[in-house]
């Protein structure tokens, strides 16, 4: 889990559609709807922001899954919903034995990240 993190989006619209099918694999819901912002909320704190820009700067942020099935499901609901691979699941040992992540790119070439911590791999 992270505290909380933003991204700028070229299309505020599209992003909240798109976030919400993705997010919504993991747990998140959008619970603030501000116009040219909006709020996705985890276990009862509001942890991510998307806002208008007109010239994203490429943020990398990383959501915790609760199993690798979820990391699987977020990346196969973000291809469909529009999102560009960069990194299909998998291990990822050159960051922990158990580290397990999937890497897509939204729209405004964002790199959000789903990442599980594979106990049984871990020391």
């Amino acid at each position: 889990m992270i505290e909380h993190t933003g991204v700028q989006v070229k299309d505020v619209d599209s992003a909240k559609e798109f976030y919400q099918k993705v997010l919504g694999t993991l747990g998140y819901k959008m619970n603030m709807d501000m116009g040219d912002a909006a709020g996705f909320m985890e276990g009862g704190h509001t942890s991510f922001w998307i806002g208008k820009d007109a010239s994203p700067k490429g943020i990398h942020v990383a959501f915790r899954a609760e199993s690798k099935e979820a990391v699987d499901t977020f990346y196969s609901v973000a291809i469909s919903a529009g999102g560009t691979d960069n990194g299909a699941p998998g291990y990822r040992t050159d960051y922990s034995p158990g580290y397990y992540a999937a890497f897509i790119l939204d729209a405004d070439k964002n790199n959000i990240e789903a990442v599980w911590f594979d106990p049984s791999k871990e020391k």
